[in-house]
């Protein structure tokens, strides 16, 4: 094959499959290499990084570090990001009219809602819905609880605290000022909860 310049080669087929060679000087020794290898194990430094398609995809375990921005914090690596749904439940042989349950979670922090049309109450709980997608740190995570409908107890606050990957609801009654659990479940309850925990 005659010597061309690079100019006057044919333009390749895009996007590269990363088996494609390229020659390179290694050890004064010409030799190939393929596309997928030249950054491959790397650092890459840049400015700026533009995906005009597909995802960023990071490696388990690693995330984006912000150490570049002063703080006090004990870590500035955001590695986690996710949504999905999960299943509120109040176990036994509780039947539901409507259930179901969303959340969000952007590092250690949860964001979730759920909802619970209570049929028959059976032998589940009154007090604790479980199905979180993940644990709690402390017992202290609390949530915006909305109660539309029946409730079980005549309830002047409600709240719902988030322990291990249970929500339970306490509050203060109508006969009773002092916070405690609240017996809120029976046939034809609707309770709406909004909240968020750190796991």
């Amino acid at each position: 094959m005659a010597d061309s310049k690079i100019s006057a080669l044919p333009a390749s087929t895009t996007p590269l499959a990363g088996t494609e060679v390229l020659p390179i000087v290694q050890s004064s020794t010409t030799r190939q290499v393929s596309v997928a290898n030249l950054t491959a194990g790397r650092a890459i430094s840049a400015t700026q990084l533009t995906l005009t398609t597909g995802n960023l995809i990071v490696a388990s375990g690693q995330g984006i570090d912000f150490s570049a921005t002063s703080g006090a914090g004990t870590s500035e690596l955001l590695n986690d990001y996710e949504e999905g749904t999960w299943t509120p439940s109040l176990g036994g042989t509780t039947t539901y009219l409507a259930q179901g349950g969303t959340y969000t979670k952007i590092g250690r922090v949860v964001n979730f809602h759920c909802v619970l049309y209570i049929n028959a109450i059976g032998t589940g709980s009154v007090t604790n819905i479980s199905g979180l997608p993940f644990g709690a740190a402390t017992s202290t995570g609390q949530g915006t609880v909305t109660i539309l409908g029946d409730c079980n107890t005549l309830v002047s606050y409600l709240v719902g605290y988030v322990n291990s990957a249970q929500i339970t609801l306490k509050g203060t009654t109508v006969a009773s000022a002092a916070i405690a659990d609240i017996s809120v479940f029976k046939a034809l309850t609707y309770i709406e909860i909004f909240g968020s925990y750190q796991s």
